[in-house]
């Protein structure tokens, strides 16, 4: 089992990322958030699971292990394959999908590419005592932008930028993004990265 990998990103293309571990490229299919985080040259560190068919072996990695525990819950609903528990957490937070759950709120796996009404019923029920629902948060900071920022801040750590300087980045560009944007993963990492700027990540790597 490969439950974890660190190396040099080789390649971020569509909806995977190869990374080089001590001379071997393994291709790793993830978000779209973390391929767009990701930069060829620089190292990665991903969480991941091996999915192994007749015919295949698959990894599939993520930046936090929130996202990995999600992922591996998800395969074990009736009908929820790899490829669709990535599309779920493509489009939802660790913690949007506990809330969802908690919330029995079918209608925000419904509206993930390749789930069904009967399968989105489905993952609520399967899930439902697995997940702990999210803390409650106040009324300025709303759910979805604190799950997104969670998930932005993870895969910038994962890069190799330091704590401080990513959270003190991803709050300004917070500040200044609508709701829309600050509800949308791969929209608020670009916006924040675009902030941090190529200097500063050059800065970093020395």
């Amino acid at each position: 089992m490969i439950s974890s990998l660190r190396g040099r990103v080789l390649a971020a293309d569509g909806s995977s990322v190869v990374i080089d571990v001590g001379g071997v490229g393994f291709q790793v299919n993830t978000t779209p958030a973390l391929v767009l985080a990701s930069r060829e040259g620089h190292e990665l560190s991903v969480h991941t699971s091996l999915i192994v068919r007749e015919d295949s072996l698959t990894l599939f990695g993520f930046g936090t292990r929130d996202e990995l525990d999600v992922f591996e819950l998800l395969i074990g609903v009736t009908g929820v394959g790899p490829k669709s528990a990535l599309g779920v957490l493509s489009s939802l937070s660790p913690d949007q999908v506990a809330e969802a759950v908690h919330r029995e709120d079918d209608a925000v796996f419904r509206k993930v590419s390749g789930i069904g009404p009967k399968t989105a019923k489905l993952i609520t029920v399967s899930l439902a005592g697995k997940l702990a629902a999210p803390a409650a948060r106040s009324a300025a900071a709303p759910v979805a932008a604190g799950g997104v920022a969670d998930s932005v801040l993870a895969a910038l750590t994962g890069l190799g930028w330091s704590e401080r300087v990513a959270a003190d980045a991803l709050d300004e560009t917070m500040a200044g993004a609508t709701e829309v944007e600050q509800a949308s993963v791969p929209t608020l990492l670009r916006l924040t990265l675009a902030r941090l700027g190529p200097a500063q990540q050059a800065g970093r790597s020395r």
